[in-house]
């Protein structure tokens, strides 16, 4: 089988007692950086040293079949550099291949940058969505957070310490700059951070430069107020009185407020029958 394996993002006491003891048993590990996988043998006194496969970005889908034929005759750990392999890193495409192909796929669960930035984040935890990295291109990245400005569910995102400022400054802009977020940064580390604020003061104060592993959490969109009704029906009856059909009107304002095209249609005839 594959066995996908939480690894620590930062404290090495998250390693769980089961990635301890499949690091032991491990006759074949492909990772994100074989280097990194070296240290975090070293780091945890595992004495096995299990023949290490490169599996990133750049070989992934060209690996995947010759890793799923592995693993149909031999268990497959498989590790990113820091949280659960497949989430922003190598191992969907091994995954993918692996389900078309009946190889059986497990995981070992454990720290997860998300989660743990969510948890802290002090935003609302019950409907969140995960983002990943931002476009680095600022149209490409405009256009993104345009799809997802109205969603009411909270957000998290992966950023880069050189982008976290632009990249709080176009959230500002899509979202509003008194949208609530936190940057968590360095989580599980000596010099974590949590910074709480609007989305705009957090650019601001991003802006003077920022180190380390960065999540940034956004809370979701806030409902939009109710309309009114009756603000809403004399609406259509003004733009019908300027020469807009009813149907049109009730349709356009309907467009604008949320409310049924056939019940403000309706409304305004009754407005009208009665002069």
């Amino acid at each position: 089988m594959i066995i996908l394996a939480a690894t620590p993002i930062g404290n090495l006491g998250d390693a769980s007692t089961r990635l301890r003891q499949a690091l032991e048993d491990a006759e074949v590990v492909a990772s994100e950086d074989t280097r990194v996988t070296q240290r975090l043998l070293a780091a945890l006194g595992i004495a096995n040293r299990p023949k290490l496969i490169a599996l990133h970005e750049h070989n992934e889908r060209a690996r995947a079949a010759d890793l799923v034929e592995l693993a149909a005759g031999a268990d497959l750990l498989v590790l990113s550099d820091a949280g659960m392999p497949t989430v922003s890193d190598p191992g969907f495409p091994l995954v993918q291949a692996a389900a078309a192909a009946g190889v059986e796929v497990t995981a070992i669960p454990g720290p997860s940058a998300v989660v743990t930035a969510l948890a802290v984040s002090g935003l609302p935890t019950d409907r969140f969505a995960f983002e990943g990295f931002l476009p680095r291109k600022a149209g490409e990245r405009a256009r993104r957070l345009a799809e997802v400005a109205g969603d009411r569910r909270t957000l998290v995102f992966f950023e880069a310490p050189s982008r976290l400022a632009a990249s709080l400054g176009a959230l500002a802009d899509a979202f509003g700059a008194d949208r609530p977020a936190a940057v968590c940064r360095e989580l599980t580390k000596l010099h974590e951070e949590v910074r709480r604020g609007p989305l705009g003061e957090l650019a601001e104060w991003a802006a003077a430069g920022v180190r380390g592993e960065i999540c940034i959490v956004v809370g979701g969109a806030p409902e939009a107020p109710a309309a009114d009704v009756g603000d809403a029906v004399a609406r259509v009856a003004s733009l019908a009185a300027s020469g807009t059909r009813l149907k049109d009107a009730a349709a356009l304002v309907a467009g604008e407020t949320g409310l049924s095209k056939r019940d403000l249609y309706e409304a305004a005839l009754q407005v009208r029958a009665r002069g």
